[in-house]
């Protein structure tokens, strides 16, 4: 155990080593061929901008795309943090009733299953505009975390179940001290999918309401520089849109990681 464990933190910080280092090289050279390419075949900018022309335009037009990007940071965590509130809800009322579950079950299956593209349209009949982009990104972070939260807290280990039934535990405390607990690994993982998925419903939304002319988020600002021909604008506020995404996944998963890594066997490491 001793002579391994100096092998063990070496390779493990190998191991961290690569996870940053890989994905960077591989992000450097595809920047770099996209570069020579552009520059090798003397592409036009209004066709594929070079990404040395997306950076600059990023620094320009960031006063306008900063606020088009805080339009939709606003929307995405107010939509998910709506859809933790909501899902965690009705997830602890379907495990106390089942009668509750039957109901109510199949109708958020079909708010899931329906496109989101398809109805957002009629929402921007009925609502307006920030109310309808707020909706179409709850719909999609909603599911996952309903979802999830449920099969967890109807996961919960029977034994333990039986205990508690057997020192005569009201509901609400084998909820609090078991079924919640049992449930959290599986909300972390829907919250991980939610978080992703409500800023593509934020995006999908403000797709909707600016085909019309309105809104003001990265989305809008996407079709506002393609109908003007503006595509280093375009690729900057695409740029935009993925680097959120993938900060949104990284906060998460380092929120599950710091909440499960000392007892859940997804997050502790292995030293063999």
């Amino acid at each position: 155990m001793t002579d391994t464990a100096p092998v063990f933190a070496r390779e493990n910080r190998i191991e961290q080593i690569a996870k940053i280092a890989l994905p960077v090289t591989v992000l450097l050279a595809s920047v770099g061929l996209w570069e020579y390419l552009c520059w090798l075949w003397d592409t036009p900018f209004y066709k594929l901008p070079r990404p040395s022309l997306i950076f600059t335009t990023l620094i320009n037009d960031w006063p306008t795309l900063s606020t088009s990007l805080w339009v939709t940071l606003r929307t995405t965590f107010l939509a998910l943090i709506l859809a933790v509130v909501g899902g965690v809800g009705i997830a602890i009322l379907f495990t106390r009733s089942k009668w509750i579950e039957l109901t109510f079950y199949p109708y958020a299956v079909v708010l899931q299953v329906t496109p989101i593209i398809a109805i957002a349209p009629l929402m921007l009949i009925y609502l307006d505009v920030n109310s309808a982009v707020l909706l179409c990104a709850w719909i999609v972070a909603f599911f996952p975390i309903l979802s999830n939260t449920t099969l967890g807290l109807l996961s919960a280990d029977h034994n333990l179940r039986s205990l508690f039934e057997l020192y005569r535990a009201s509901g609400w405390q084998t909820l609090w001290y078991l079924k919640l607990r049992a449930a959290l690994p599986y909300f972390l993982s829907g919250l991980k999918i939610g978080g992703g998925l409500s800023l593509i419903g934020a995006i999908v939304g403000e797709f909707t309401a600016g085909t019309g002319g309105q809104g003001s988020g990265l989305a809008y600002r996407i079709l506002e520089s393609q109908y003007r021909l503006n595509i280093p604008r375009l690729f900057a506020a695409l740029m935009l849109i993925s680097f959120t995404g993938i900060c949104i996944f990284l906060v998460l998963s380092l929120l599950s990681h710091l909440l499960l890594r000392k007892w859940h066997e997804s997050a502790v490491r292995r030293e063999n």
